[in-house]
């Protein structure tokens, strides 16, 4: 039997935050996690802030865990794993490492069930967006753990792999666009007189309710666009210039340039 149940590779921002939900709703006791790291002082907050155990070493992780989350950046992976014991089976592996394929997986680290990852950054306040795939070792008992664990950072969605790099483009990369969008609203809003501070809270309690509407109303986008839209009125005229500036195809392409990068690390 496993001294932990859960051990995370690269105990970064996310898995902080993964670590905090799991915690926090009971999923798993503090005692029953394990993370490592490289630097003295981040392992130290760690322990001092979730009171979980730390190590610099992999190969505790992997020899001493019963699910193993990889947190590391793309660039890390090889380095990260390198002495650990490929032979081992029967671990579940969950993998957030953007572009980097289950089969990938599977060539560095066995044939053991793998779940493959796409969360957002907005999980830091529980908020996030997950979607999730499962390689061919994995069955569905492996997926429903994992949902579990992000269920406690947001919402989840199951997909198809060939599917997890588009998600990337859409939400794993889409909260910076959001963040831009607020920050144009709001210079647009001190362009015409309001105070920054105003304007930033205008804008975000706007997209805020605005996503509120399209989620609980259950109408298309374009629908409640048409609401808020009169003839000869003030709003269309905001429309008239954006559509004028090619707006929606700059986010479209956005979404495809961040898909087709997520696509390129992998290959």
């Amino acid at each position: 039997m496993s001294k932990y149940k859960l051990g995370i590779i690269g105990i970064g921002a996310m898995a902080e935050a993964i670590v905090r939900g799991v915690v926090k709703t009971n999923l798993f006791n503090q005692q029953e996690i394990i993370a490592s790291g490289r630097r003295d002082e981040r392992l130290n907050y760690i322990t001092n802030q979730l009171g979980i155990s730390t190590t610099k070493d992999n190969k505790e992780i992997f020899n001493n865990s019963e699910i193993v989350m990889i947190c590391v950046k793309p660039q890390n992976l090889e380095e990260a794993i390198k002495e650990v014991n490929l032979e081992k089976k029967n671990i579940l592996i969950i993998s957030i490492i953007v572009g980097i394929t289950t089969t990938r997986l599977e060539d560095l680290l066995g044939k053991n069930p793998i779940i493959r990852v796409m969360p957002n950054t907005p999980a830091l306040i529980g908020e996030g967006m997950t979607a999730l795939c499962k390689n061919k070792y994995a069955h569905e008992e492996h997926i429903e753990v994992a949902q579990n664990i992000f269920e406690q950072i947001g919402k989840t969605i199951i997909t198809e792999e060939n599917m997890i790099d588009a998600v990337t483009g859409l939400s794993g990369s889409g909260p910076a666009y959001v963040y831009q969008f607020i920050e144009a609203l709001a210079d647009g809003g001190v362009l015409v007189g309001l105070p920054r501070q105003v304007a930033y809270e205008l804008a975000v309690q706007t997209i805020i309710g605005s996503a509120k509407m399209v989620r609980e109303t259950g109408m298309h986008p374009g629908e409640l666009k048409d609401k808020v839209t009169s003839p000869k009125g003030t709003t269309i005229e905001g429309i008239r210039v954006l559509e004028k500036n090619a707006f929606r195809a700059t986010v479209i392409e956005a979404v495809e340039a961040s898909y087709l990068k997520a696509k390129n690390i992998g290959s």
